[in-house]
């Protein structure tokens, strides 16, 4: 990617009031920058169109979708986006800067998070995952590198996003392999993406957070078989840590059922772990969400 990149340092300009301080990263068609924005006077993150593809009509389609999704979702827990040029040289979209580690990392680093941080976070994305529901969209990408681990977590990135009319209508499978749905595996298969989708991705990164490793193997990427790329097609989950408490254990197996009709609301997913976050004592629950 770095062949198709901007190549910004610190100090570079991105434009005549974003000033680069350092990647943070990217997708295929896109480069995220921490960057200082002279508008806002603040940090800030830039999603810049990579320059091979300032040209490339998908990419833009892309950007576009992301700035009308940022438009219509405002809630506490999902990022908002501050401005956008879709023109130009470099087409972009300014978001704010959310201080926090991501989810993945803190799990890379130190393994398994204790309830006192997991059942709060499952809560608070619970009721981003409820809003969307409410407004007819569905984000389609909800992992553990998409969540920003603060007070509240936030959820990130939404260049997937799409109403739950234009998600019915996908013939082709989009996110992020080891946490999308079955409907989101094969589109085509007779079960739309909607917002169940959403509620399996929940499930999937809640799972994780709760037992270090992922409710299914890995699949094989470039495979030809769909039960070998998506395990989650054919597998059961692997077995939560004997110590998960029973409610945890009940509404995160439910929360990956293959069948998106047996799978829970979002609010019941909340609803199921409210009591478990209650009986943790209050004294070490420091920044964290109560209920």
């Amino acid at each position: 990617m770095r062949k198709n990149s901007w190549h910004l340092g610190e100090g570079d300009e991105i434009t005549a009031e974003l000033t680069a301080v350092r990647l943070l990263g990217g997708g295929s068609s896109y480069e995220a920058y921490l960057a200082f924005d002279e508008i806002t006077y603040a940090p800030v993150v830039v999603k810049v169109i990579r320059p091979g593809l300032v040209a490339d009509e998908s990419s833009l389609r892309g950007l576009r979708r992301e700035v009308e999704a940022l438009a219509v979702v405002n809630h506490p827990v999902v990022v908002r986006g501050l401005r956008h040029r879709l023109d130009g040289d470099r087409p972009h979209v300014v978001l704010e800067q959310i201080d926090g580690p991501r989810l993945s990392s803190l799990i890379r680093r130190h393994g398994p998070l204790q309830q006192q941080q997991y059942l709060p976070l499952a809560i608070e994305m619970a009721s981003a995952v409820h809003y969307l529901c409410h407004l007819g969209w569905t984000h389609l990408d909800i992992k553990p590198s998409n969540i920003i681990m603060g007070a509240p977590a936030r959820l990130i990135d939404l260049s997937v996003a799409r109403t739950v009319e234009a998600a019915a209508g996908l013939r082709y499978a989009i996110g992020t392999d080891a946490y999308m749905s079955p409907e989101q595996c094969d589109p085509g298969g007779g079960v739309a993406p909607g917002h169940a989708s959403d509620v399996w991705g929940l499930g999937a990164t809640v799972f994780e957070a709760v037992a270090g490793y992922r409710p299914f193997d890995d699949g094989v990427r470039d495979a030809d078989d769909r039960g070998v790329r998506y395990p989650q097609l054919v597998d059961a989950p692997r077995d939560l840590p004997d110590h998960t408490p029973d409610e945890v254990v009940k509404i995160l197996t439910a929360a990956l059922d293959k069948d998106p009709a047996g799978r829970p609301l979002p609010h019941e997913l909340a609803e199921a772990l409210e009591p478990v976050l209650e009986r943790q004592p209050r004294a070490r629950f420091s920044g964290f969400r109560t209920a």
